[in-house]
């Protein structure tokens, strides 16, 4: 924006959108919020715009409002033509007009997805690369058999990210292999709305059900011998999976289940299945063991 020929209030401006507006914007998503005094619509707007601000600051978000009447010649650079006016600028250019926008969902929306398309430094941004690796640090020690280790380095990632749903969906898996399926309830609890239905509760959830189903320390024995006697015993082969699982062998609970489910895949209204998909959601969709499962499941449902 070149001040040649400006007039000294005009050059002060100038010099004042460099500092509030073009700097921050080389790293960060500045909202310019064009607005005056004499504004309904400005007013009405301007709370929804601050909170909404304030909600993705940590996401390199920065609202500057610009008073129209104190700063024409910035208003007219932008071809302001009616307020409020509302731009995102990046790298000192605009990227985007949100002036249509009027209620939170709405900027969201739009926040969201120009956000999703820079390259914004941002606090959010950083502490996920911070915590990356002690995510896949608990997810280890957790597969590992070490809950107790596992709930502790996720309860720690907590700390510094409270709403990190990886991270609370970890503690509730950890929870429920410790048997602490109230401490786990309690968790689910105080989670925040907005992550209620993120696939890693949704998959601390389904450890949580399948740790209420199954007893540690039961013997196998008798179960196998139930089934070994009567191979219709499908309670048998249902009651032995979850022992199982309870144990710590998810293979040979697996191995139940797909059992059930070949005898009969409808017993129960397909409980076996479900209970087979319960475990799958828990050691994770993507997991190589879930996979291998998955086409045995698909080998039996489609011979």
């Amino acid at each position: 924006m070149a001040t040649l020929g400006l007039s000294e209030s005009d050059k002060q401006a100038v010099a004042a959108f460099r500092r509030d507006v073009v700097d921050p914007s080389q790293t960060r998503l500045v909202i310019v919020d064009f607005w005056a005094e004499w504004c309904g619509p400005c007013k009405q707007l301007s709370p929804i715009i601050e909170k909404i601000a304030a909600e993705y600051a940590d996401r390199g978000v920065l609202l500057v409002k610009i008073n129209v009447d104190e700063n024409r010649f910035i208003a007219s650079q932008f071809r302001v033509q009616s307020i409020p006016t509302v731009y995102a600028v990046f790298q000192g250019q605009p990227v985007a007009d949100l002036s249509q926008a009027r209620t939170e969902g709405q900027y969201r929306q739009m926040l969201d997805q120009i956000l999703s398309q820079l390259p914004i430094e941002s606090e959010a941004g950083q502490r996920a690369q911070d915590i990356a690796p002690l995510l896949a640090m608990g997810e280890e020690v957790l597969a590992s058999g070490d809950a107790e280790r596992a709930l502790s380095i996720f309860g720690q990632i907590s700390e510094m990210a409270p709403d990190n749903a990886d991270a609370i969906g970890g503690q509730l898996r950890a929870l429920a292999a410790l048997g602490l399926a109230d401490e786990a309830d309690a968790l689910l609890a105080a989670i925040p709305a907005e992550i209620g239905k993120d696939p890693a509760i949704e998959r601390g959830r389904a450890a949580i059900a399948l740790a209420r189903s199954a007893t540690p320390g039961v013997d196998v024995g008798p179960l196998r011998a139930r089934f070994a006697a009567n191979p219709d015993d499908h309670e048998a082969l249902f009651e032995l999976s979850s022992a199982l699982m309870a144990n710590g062998d998810r293979d040979g609970a697996a191995d139940a289940l797909l059992e059930s489910i070949a005898r009969d895949r409808d017993w129960e209204e397909g409980k076996a299945r479900a209970q087979l998909l319960q475990l799958f959601e828990v050691v994770g969709l993507e997991d190589p063991w879930v996979l291998a499962q998955r086409r045995r499941l698909s080998a039996i449902l489609f011979a």
